[in-house]
């Protein structure tokens, strides 16, 4: 019997980003709020992270409520409805439900069903794991439109105590749509993980909270030190390797658009890059926090809606976080 030959499908020869969205917790949470808990001092998180004021959502807003206000606003910018999605990555690390994935809901919330959908975790490298993964969809021509949305509400599973991570993190959005393209908008993903270190970054269970009448609430801890070394030393030959990947140089490049994890980090790889003063950088992370998957598309909005840099601008961006792990590409801005 003669094995028949299987139909591969096959789309378009490239991809970009066709629209933005993003939204922030209605909050505005300065750091006088929470020093006293972790016995510091504005002037101590201003130093070491850049954080003058972080947004944090209301009670009532949870994690799919932001993303869905971003998704909405990324799809309109892209001039599409619901109707034309074909597939919604939502990367998240707050949304508490092994199943059903929280992008189905959303899904069915944007009048996208029945596209495909599915929740991706890689923290704060996940909106650039889902870049990765929209790309190579449009692409292969398994989709036509995929949403891609990161999305955190930090501030649930935050200790007030804690003096690692808890005053650095933030709530919010923000959402893409990339579909095909008639040039390259889309780079190649520099991608990987290094699980060895997995314990820097970790959640755990060890604070009470009497939302939960005592019982261990899921929060977040880190070792900061070895985090900011993994993160100056190791994450800025990964944005080299993207922007060669790309066949771009650094003075090529129009914005440099970093995870907003902490704003010394932020400074060290733009020097470890040789980036020229020609090339803006996102600081969202001074009045936004650290939105963990949220905080590259909210730096990303943040500079077009300020007028920073304009549609069709080329950018580096990086994401590096909890794994450990991290990806990397450089975009056409929509």
């Amino acid at each position: 019997m003669t094995r028949p030959t299987l139909t591969q499908s096959s789309g378009p020869a490239y991809s970009r980003i066709l629209g933005l969205g993003g939204i922030r917790g209605e909050r505005v949470v300065p750091n006088d709020d929470l020093v006293g808990p972790i016995d510091s001092s504005d002037e101590w998180i201003r130093q070491r992270t850049g954080i003058i004021t972080r947004r944090r959502a209301e009670a009532g807003t949870d994690v799919l409520d932001l993303a869905e206000g971003a998704a909405r606003a990324a799809i309109e910018n892209a001039g599409l409805t619901g109707a034309d999605i074909d597939a919604v990555i939502l990367s998240t690390v707050t949304y508490f439900h092994q199943t059903p994935a929280g992008a189905a809901i959303l899904a069915d919330r944007l009048g996208a069903t029945p596209a495909a959908a599915y929740d991706i975790s890689a923290a704060c490298a996940g909106y650039c794991y889902g870049i990765g993964q929209a790309d190579a969809l449009v692409r292969s021509g398994a989709a036509r439109n995929v949403l891609v949305i990161g999305a955190e509400k930090m501030s649930e599973f935050v200790d007030p105590t804690d003096r690692s991570i808890s005053f650095l993190l933030g709530d919010g959005a923000g959402a893409v749509v990339v579909g095909p393209s008639d040039f390259p908008g889309i780079g190649p993903t520099v991608w990987g993980s290094d699980g060895g270190q997995a314990q820097t970054i970790r959640q755990t269970h060890s604070w009470l909270d009497t939302r939960d009448h005592g019982a261990g609430w899921p929060t977040l801890r880190q070792e900061g030190q070895s985090v900011f070394k993994w993160a100056v030393w190791q994450m800025a030959p990964i944005a080299q390797k993207a922007l060669d990947a790309a066949g771009v140089s650094a003075d090529q490049i129009d914005a440099f658009i970093p995870h907003q994890a902490n704003m010394r980090i932020i400074d060290q790889m733009i020097k470890q890059l040789k980036l020229p003063e020609s090339v803006v950088v996102a600081r969202d992370i001074a009045d936004t926090g650290n939105t963990s998957a949220a905080s590259i598309p909210l730096a990303t909005e943040r500079l077009l809606r300020e007028g920073q840099v304009s549609s069709g601008a080329l950018a580096l961006q990086i994401g590096f976080g909890a794994g450990l792990v991290y990806a990397a590409q450089v975009v056409v801005l929509p």
